[in-house]
């Protein structure tokens, strides 16, 4: 474990904790809503072609989901906080500056 003539303390990080949350392989969140909207479809309009329609639904959306999540687990967190941020800013100190 520790060296006694080592002065670093180790602590042991869980894989777990720092691991993304995924569910399929794919963002949890946007599964879970994939879901609910095929199910909505299926139940709601009641026919083969609406059940054939979400199953493929399902498996082509839980697929390009899985491979974005493949490129980057945190891939929606990064983009909801790009489209929060402005185009463009002013070269200004402060944004309380005066012109």
């Amino acid at each position: 474990m520790v060296e006694p003539l080592s002065g670093l303390r180790r602590n042991r990080i869980h894989r777990a904790l720092s691991r993304p949350n995924l569910l399929i392989g794919a963002d949890r969140e946007l599964v879970l809503i994939t879901g609910v909207a095929v199910v909505i479809l299926i139940f709601v309009v009641l026919t083969i072609y609406s059940a054939l329609l979400g199953v493929a639904a399902w498996i082509v959306i839980v697929g390009a989901l899985r491979m974005m999540a493949k490129a980057d687990p945190m891939m929606r967190q990064v983009y909801v906080r790009h489209i929060s941020f402005q185009p463009y800013y002013k070269p200004t100190t402060t944004p309380w500056r005066r012109y």
